[in-house]
């Protein structure tokens, strides 16, 4: 046995790239993409990234290149997933919701060759362009145009290079596609946008996605050639990877650039989705829309993030979504905890359903391990579902680490073997986990995370604050929005200042997301002995506060 080794031909580094070849010619005349009244077939998707890829590879760019793309859900940004790698380049998917500055900060910080641009972000590109420094040089952008309309005002308004349709017109379609030279080679940058007040980027390798990709569909069933509706954003780490996930089952991607209540329920019955991932506040919005009526055929729904309310959960599953709650992070590359599903509760209360599925739950097939340890020990902690510890992962589908920073690499990567979380949760006697808390007071709104220390550091420059603290308060819509607890200079006290003053000041500096909703006023914010704010009890008074959408408070 010993002299058995790896050879040539059993060790081709593992991509989920493989998967467009293989679609091409088992589900060749299946419909691919379908966005308006346009459809691909799997077949054109195949020649389309092709001829992109070679187009991408003819202006010099390759192999560790990176290439960035600021689009919603549209067939370009699911395209781009395959044709920038298969150029040998790094895919760099941007957060659409950002604003100026930090799309300049990702873009300079990634060193991006090349950004593909949606012609409705155009503007803010531009604007991102404007505050590189002097001397810097700025990538060549691609104009992408809405299908059917390739002329727009705003190609005479902004210096764009090339434009999307005309790299795949004139593009080799027998480009031989660059496959990675190690599995382990860099596929995707991700910004980790609104986790701490300078974003990190995350790099997953071809084996990592390969691996996440194949994992993802085995732990929600996926059948063959599903029909998967796009509400989940694409740039969200890659769709969680069902981008190629979808491409490996022959699946049917319904694009949807902007949505609403209505428009999913219309696309739902229009196509007969089948599948679909969102935010629990994508979930809140279907199970409250008014005019909601039973679906007539089961959607699968997988959601993620905050634990979604079991009232909310109820009303989703009478309508005829079957939820499925898992758990990830950009770093993770898609969902590496679900709550798998047993026959057996089908049978218990509607509330006691509910209650079992806003737990995270178990590992996936996939992962080799996952544990909630005490950080100081390193050992788990007792079973009993009230025992708090930092969740912490093992597995295949892990990043290669943060680029351009070694220390938080290693601090998260600990030689220890374990991916810590960050995140705090506790283990029930059943092996299934859940989410307590959030770490470094991260705070989700819609599925964005949203750093409090970025949106302090911005209440801090307005002239007549003091002192600022930014805690998540419960919104019945978004889940969690901003609340910012501040006091005023001396000075400053007898102002008219109002909540609604700091709430615009917030937002001409901020994405509009990450700005706080509730302001309230404080003679002094609550300390400790040696003078740090105690964010717990500011914590505890937005929770008091209830989910309202009042924007202001005096106490």
């Amino acid at each position: 046995m010993d002299d058995l080794i790896p050879r040539a031909a059993n060790s081709s580094p593992l991509t989920p790239l493989g998967f467009l070849d293989r679609a091409a010619v088992v589900y060749g005349d299946c419909p691919s993409l379908v966005y308006n009244d346009t459809t691909y077939t799997w077949s054109q998707t195949h020649l389309r990234c092709l001829k992109l890829a070679s187009s991408i590879s003819n202006l010099g760019l390759g192999r560790g290149d990176v290439v960035s793309v600021i689009a919603p859900n549209i067939p370009a940004m699911y395209e781009l997933h395959f044709a920038i790698p298969m150029a040998g380049a790094v895919l760099n998917t941007i957060n659409t919701r950002l604003d100026a500055r930090t799309i300049s900060v990702i873009l300079r910080h990634s060193e991006s060759k090349l950004v593909f641009v949606d012609y409705e972000l155009a503007l803010v590109v531009s604007e991102a362009i404007s505050m590189f420094p002097p001397n810097t040089k700025s990538p060549l952008l691609v104009f992408i145009a809405d299908l059917g309309s390739e002329d727009s005002p705003s190609l005479s308004a902004i210096e764009f290079h090339f434009s999307y349709e005309k790299m795949v017109q004139n593009g080799d379609p027998n480009f031989k596609w660059i496959r990675p030279e190690s599995e382990w080679s860099p596929l995707t940058l991700n910004y980790t946008s609104g986790t701490t007040s300078a974003p990190k980027g995350v790099v997953h390798s071809h084996r990592g996605t390969f691996i996440v990709t194949l994992d993802s569909l085995v732990g929600w069933s996926v059948p063959k050639q599903p029909v998967y509706l796009w509400t989940l954003p694409m740039f969200h780490a890659n769709g969680w990877s069902y981008t190629w996930g979808m491409t490996s089952v022959g699946g049917t991607n319904i694009c949807l650039r902007k949505f609403d209540a209505q428009t999913i329920y219309s696309a739902i019955t229009r196509h007969g989705v089948t599948h679909m991932c969102g935010s629990p506040v994508v979930l809140n919005m279907l199970s409250n829309f008014s005019d909601a009526k039973a679906l007539k055929s089961p959607v699968q729904l997988l959601t993620g993030g905050a634990p979604p309310p079991a009232a909310v959960l109820f009303k989703a599953e009478l309508l005829g979504f079957v939820v499925t709650h898992g758990y990830g992070l950009t770093e993770t590359g898609g969902v590496t905890v679900s709550c798998a599903w047993k026959t057996k509760w089908n049978h218990l209360p509607a509330a006691e359903i509910a209650r079992l599925k806003a737990r995270q739950g178990v590992k996936t097939v996939g992962m080799t391990e996952v544990d909630v340890i005490d950080p100081e020990s390193g050992v788990s902690v007792k079973r009993d579902g009230t025992s708090l510890g930092e969740i912490v992962l093992r597995g295949g589908c892990l990043m290669l680490g943060y680029l351009k920073d070694p220390e938080a690499t290693a601090k998260c990567m600990r030689e220890d073997g374990w991916f810590y979380t960050g995140d705090v949760g506790v283990m029930y006697p059943d092996g299934y986990l859940e989410i307590k808390d959030r770490s470094k007071d991260v705070i989700i709104s819609g599925g964005e995370n949203i750093s409090s220390v970025e949106v302090e550091s911005i209440l801090y420059t307005h002239p007549f604050i003091f002192e600022s603290a930014v805690v998540a308060r419960p919104d019945e819509f978004w889940g969690e929005t901003p609340c910012a607890f501040v006091s005023l200079h001396e000075d400053s006290k007898k102002s008219k200042l109002k909540d609604k003053d700091i709430i615009e000041f917030c937002r001409s500096k901020l994405a509009h997301y990450m700005v706080p909703k509730t302001v309230v006023f404080m003679e002094e914010l609550p300390k400790t002995s040696t003078g740090k704010i105690q964010k717990f009890v500011l914590r505890e008074k937005a929770k008091k506060m209830g989910s309202t959408n009042s924007t202001r408070s005096r106490m």
